[in-house]
């Protein structure tokens, strides 16, 4: 019997090619996590998007991870364990600051809902992947200094719902 070999990535550094979205609307979030589709964008709503990635300056979060649940038995010393819920981790995006408030403040204001489409590939031929978020924003703070860096602000998101990830895109229209 041949031993199959799992696929050797492509490596790549993501800065210059991750994308970062901002859309407000996506109608397939009315569906079932468990349907087809669900958070797969439109066309026409990636057109209505926002393009976050030029200010970012730092990313966190925007994972999903699965807990555990210990299911110990009296027939054993080994305490075998299941997967339990899945949840994603606190996230956000801190972005350069504006001293006139021109920035990331005008799009992503305290209580803003929509969602974070987070292509890691890259975005614009169709099929690319990305993960999407229903998302609520939660904080916009202020990260002041004294030392030698840019302002910034920190916009924290709560995830609102089951994120969709591998999503593959349509080209926009």
């Amino acid at each position: 019997m041949a031993i199959t070999t799992a696929p050797k990535a492509q490596r790549f550094f993501n800065a210059g090619i991750t994308e970062i979205l901002f859309l407000p609307i996506v109608a397939a979030s009315a569906l079932s996590s468990k349907a087809a589709g669900y958070l797969k964008p439109t066309a026409a709503e990636l057109n209505n998007a926002v393009r976050l990635s030029d200010d970012i300056a730092d990313i966190a979060g925007w994972s999903v991870s699965s807990g555990f649940i210990d299911t110990p038995d009296l027939g054993s010393r080994f305490t075998s364990r299941i997967t339990g819920r899945t949840t994603s981790d606190d996230s956000s995006l801190t972005f350069y600051a504006d001293p006139d408030g021109l920035d990331a403040r005008r799009v992503l204001p305290r209580t803003t809902k929509g969602f974070i489409v987070v292509a890691d590939g890259g975005y614009g031929t169709a099929g690319d992947l990305a993960d999407v978020f229903a998302v609520e924003v939660g904080s916009v703070g202020k990260v002041r200094s004294v030392s030698d860096t840019a302002m910034q602000l920190t916009i924290g998101f709560a995830i609102t719902a089951q994120p969709a990830e591998d999503v593959a895109l349509p080209v926009p229209a």
